[in-house]
C-alpha cells in the first residue's frame, strides 16, 4: 500500500477507484467495504485507493473533543495494509473543508485533486458541510464529472451490528474476546514501563506499570485479563489489570499493571505492546493481600491454560 500525503509527494495515477472514510479500528465492517472496493477497481482495471483522515473531523470541529480510539495513525496505517488496497490517500480535515458542499467535494477534492473516477460510497455514508444530500444526488454531481458513484452493500453479520461504535462498547464492558471478532485482530496497548507502586513484589508478583503512549486509545473496562505481551522483539503471556487497585484504596487512580509469565529482569523504560485476548474476572477487593495472592496465583494458571 502506498500511503501519500503532505510528506510523501507520489504521483498519483491518471484514475483511482477510490472509498471515504475516517475508518477507525478497520474492523470487519470497513474491510468488507474495502473488498467490494477492490472488486469494482479490478473490473474497472484501475488501482484502488482508500481516503482518510489523520485526525478525527469532529476533534477538528470541536477543539473541547477528544475521540476516544481504537487506533492510532499508525496502526490505522498498518491495518489498512493488510487489506490489500493499493493506495490510502491523507486528506487533511481542516475548518474551510468542513465547509465545502458535497458538489465542491467531489468536484475539487475527489475529481481534481485525487483523480476519482469510480467513487464507493458506504451505504450510510454522507459528506458537505450540511450533509442533507445523499447517494441519489452524488450520482448527479458524478456523472457531471465523468465519475461513477456507486452504493456498497452494507455489511451483514448475522446478528451481530458491526461498527467503531460498537467496538467500543464491548471494550468498555472488557468483552476484548467479542471485540477481537468484530476488529478481526486482538485489541492492543502500546506504551512504556515506568516505575510504580512495587507492591507486587512483596507477594510474588512483580508488576509493570504500563503508561500508554497514546491518551486517545480507548482502555477496556476495568478488570483483569490474559494478554500477549511483545517485548523487545519476544512474545510473553501475561496478566494485565486495569483499575484502581481496591484492595490497596488506591482511590480512583487508574493504573495498567501487567505481571509476565516466564520472565524476570528490569523493565523500567521499555516499550511493550499487549494484545487482549481473554477477561479472566473482574476487579474486587480482597480482605488482604494473602487473599489477593492466592487469587493472582489462580489467575496465572488460568491464564497459561487460555493462552496455551
Amino acid at each position: 500500500m502506498i500511503v501519500i500525503d503532505r510528506s510523501r509527494q507520489v504521483e498519483l495515477p491518471e484514475a483511482l477507484v477510490a472509498t471515504i472514510g475516517f475508518f477507525d479500528g478497520v474492523h470487519l465492517g470497513h474491510r468488507f467495504l474495502i473488498d467490494q472496493l477492490k472488486k469494482v477497481a479490478d473490473k474497472e482495471g484501475l488501482p484502488s485507493a482508500v481516503i482518510t483522515f489523520r485526525e478525527h473531523p469532529r476533534a477538528v470541529l470541536h477543539a473541547d473533543y477528544q475521540p476516544k480510539l481504537l487506533n492510532t495513525w499508525e496502526e490505522k496505517q498498518t491495518q489498512l495494509a493488510t487489506t490489500g488496497v493499493d493506495y490510502c490517500l491523507v486528506l487533511d480535515f481542516t475548518l474551510e473543508l468542513s465547509r465545502f458542499s458535497a458538489a465542491e467535494f467531489i468536484t475539487k477534492i475527489l475529481a481534481e485533486a485525487f483523480r476519482v473516477k469510480a467513487l464507493l460510497i458506504g451505504y450510510d455514508h454522507r459528506f458537505g458541510h450540511d450533509r442533507a444530500e445523499g447517494f441519489d444526488q452524488y450520482v448527479v454531481y458524478g456523472k457531471a464529472l465523468g465519475m461513477d458513484v456507486i452504493q456498497a452493500l452494507p455489511y451483514d453479520n448475522g446478528q451481530t451490528k458491526v461498527s467503531s461504535s460498537e467496538v467500543r462498547r464491548l471494550l468498555a464492558e472488557g468483552e476484548v474476546k467479542q471485540a477481537a471478532v468484530l476488529l478481526s485482530y486482538p485489541y492492543s496497548l502500546k506504551g512504556k514501563i515506568v516505575k510504580g507502586h512495587q507492591v507486587g513484589r512483596t507477594i510474588g508478583f512483580p508488576t509493570a506499570n504500563l503508561s500508554v503512549e497514546d491518551s486517545r486509545k480507548i482502555l477496556p473496562g476495568n478488570g483483569v485479563y490474559a494478554v500477549w505481551a511483545v517485548l523487545s522483539g519476544k512474545r510473553y503471556k501475561g496478566m494485565l489489570s486495569i483499575g484502581n487497585r481496591p484492595t490497596l484504596d488506591d482511590g480512583n487512580s487508574q493504573s495498567i499493571e501487567v505481571y509476565l509469565l516466564d520472565f524476570s529482569g528490569d523493565l523500567y523504560g521499555a516499550e511493550m505492546e499487549v494484545s487482549f485476548v481473554y477477561q479472566l474476572r473482574a476487579n474486587r477487593k480482597f480482605p488482604s493481600l494473602a487473599d489477593l495472592k492466592a487469587q493472582l496465583e489462580t489467575d496465572r494458571c488460568e491464564t497459561d491454560r487460555l493462552l496455551g
